[in-house]
């Protein structure tokens, strides 16, 4: 067994000319908190789709719980996976987007029951009654039965956070799950993510909240340009970074 939830090792991805990531390493323990800050475009949200293969890498490696994610070693070569494999792997990783991406036709618990059953094989009965209680988690109780068109943002962001608690993933992933959010709705799915993680789940969270990262993070990293400039505790990296870029990013969005 890893002693990391996420390992990345020399992450390289480019889209055409542009080299979007430029070798990047991260680890993230079990039960630790990362936030990854930074400007638009610096890579936050490709690296983020890399660690369950959303995205694949031009060089390097991404391991989840020890398991190389998205291909297999034979030999000094990487192959990858067969699509019912990756779909595996991400049953063990939970990614929250920023545009919730429900389905409209379903109710409210039938979004977050779905996978269990198609992807995990459960059972309805149990699902749907594993779906009430995640539901209550979020502070939806009453909601069970709505559809999502009659819900607000902050809701529907909450849905598709229950929604992948549903498979009981070992990682959690979010990105920017706030960005698409009145202000007035961003605090109640903030305290649900201060709730998971003082709870003790493994997340990963793209965002542009400061106050929330100063709270809630282990380890806050600031990307910029494709690279990792800077990486530490809250208290380093916001109230003393070491990096000019770092200094110049937080006086632009403090």
């Amino acid at each position: 067994m890893s002693e990391y939830a996420i390992e990345l090792r020399g992450i390289r991805k480019s889209f055409g000319r542009n080299e979007v990531l430029n070798g990047i390493d991260l680890t993230v323990r079990p039960g630790e908190v990362t936030v990854i800050l930074g400007p638009s475009g610096s890579g936050k949200s490709t690296l983020l789709r890399t660690i369950n293969h959303l995205e694949q890498v031009d060089a390097g490696t991404v391991r989840v719980g020890g398991e190389l994610v998205g291909y297999r070693r034979r030999g000094d070569r990487l192959h990858e996976l067969p699509e019912r494999e990756i779909l595996r792997q991400r049953s063990r990783i939970g990614f929250v987007f920023q545009n919730f991406n429900l389905f409209p036709h379903l109710t409210v618990r039938e979004n977050v029951a779905l996978a269990p059953v198609a992807a995990q094989r459960r059972a309805k009965a149990e699902v749907n009654a594993e779906a009430l209680e995640l539901l209550a988690r979020v502070g939806l109780s009453d909601k069970a039965d709505e559809y999502p068109s009659r819900l607000s943002g902050g809701q529907q962001q909450r849905v598709a956070i229950a929604r992948a608690l549903a498979l009981k993933p070992e990682v959690l992933l979010f990105d920017e799950p706030t960005s698409a959010l009145d202000p007035e709705l961003v605090g109640e799915v903030l305290e649900v993510l201060t709730d998971l993680a003082r709870g003790g789940a493994t997340l990963v969270i793209v965002t542009h909240e400061v106050g929330f990262a100063r709270e809630v993070a282990d380890t806050v990293v600031l990307m910029d340009e494709g690279r990792i400039v800077e990486q530490g505790p809250p208290t380093q990296v916001l109230d003393s970074p070491a990096h000019p870029r770092t200094k110049a990013f937080l006086a632009h969005v403090l």
